[in-house]
């Protein structure tokens, strides 16, 4: 079984408001994947900040999932700003939401990366290819801060980038009108090559927040928490629980979502099986 990961962290953007924790949620990630599941060095990319743009993601994405065989584990990480915009479809408003992530030289003409991307790249997937995706960021824009007891406003950031006007115009007032967001599982769960976990739902937001002396995506970080107390032994239905619980004991305004079929919830993270 050949295993590669790609982990994208992406703390300072090119001319828009910064992050501080999607650093240190790829090098969390790594250790996970270095100590409980046996990658190596060399089977672990990693793109951060400027190096991070939509061209480096999506060439090394699609040439690992190209290469990749039956038995092969993939693992693609994302930590960073996250949208929503009313997608166009050859200059004609189309009647749906897109959600997006940002690369580092995000703009709003053509610079993000959609899910009809991600699925396109996804499309090529072997048969017996087992993929996890973990996307920590925002696609929801209902805020830029939160309040919670002992923690300061300045202390917890939201993953989401803001489109600006014009971009924003496109779909104003037109809310009740348009259907569902295309999201990045909207093909169904039971149809699904891979394995999704997002931090939030499609109407929330992920927090880039302060724990234990830094910063960290809240979700991130108690996902590799609890695969590091249990060993890397856990389920990954066991581990959406008590990610979930960990968020809301800590009073965190998001819900994590784990998509993928029902037989492979029951499965161990990170296992093909």
């Amino acid at each position: 079984m050949k295993k590669q990961a790609l982990l994208v962290g992406i703390n300072n953007y090119q001319g828009v408001n910064e992050l501080q924790g999607c650093i240190h949620d790829v090098t969390n990630v790594r250790s996970i994947l270095k100590t409980f599941v046996g990658f190596s060095n060399t089977e672990i990319r990693v793109l951060t900040d400027e190096r991070a743009t939509k061209k480096n993601i999506l060439e090394r994405l699609t040439k690992m999932v190209s290469s990749a065989r039956s038995g092969d584990l993939l693992v693609f990480h994302f930590s960073g700003h996250g949208s929503q915009i009313r997608d166009r479809d050859n200059d004609e408003l189309t009647d749906h939401m897109d959600e997006l992530i940002c690369p580092f030289d995000m703009n709003w003409d053509d610079g993000f990366i959609t899910d009809d991307m991600l699925r396109h790249i996804l499309d090529d997937l072997k048969p017996g290819t087992g993929m996890e995706i973990i996307l920590d960021c925002c696609h929801s824009g209902t805020g830029t801060r939160e309040f919670r007891e002992g923690v300061t406003v300045e202390e917890t950031k939201y993953r989401f980038m803001q489109p600006p006007v014009d971009i924003e115009c496109r779909h104003q007032g037109d809310e009740e009108d348009l259907g569902p967001a295309r999201k990045f599982t909207s093909l169904g769960t039971e149809q699904m090559n891979h394995i999704l976990w997002a931090a939030c739902r499609d109407n929330q937001t992920s927090a880039d927040a302060w724990i234990e002396n830094r910063y960290n995506g809240a979700f991130t970080y108690y996902f590799c928490k609890h695969i590091r107390e249990s060993r890397g032994a856990i389920s990954r239905e066991e581990l959406y629980k008590r990610v979930k619980n960990s968020l809301e004991f800590h009073r965190y305004t998001q819900e994590p979502q784990l998509e993928c079929k029902k037989v492979i919830r029951r499965g161990k993270i990170f296992n093909i099986k």
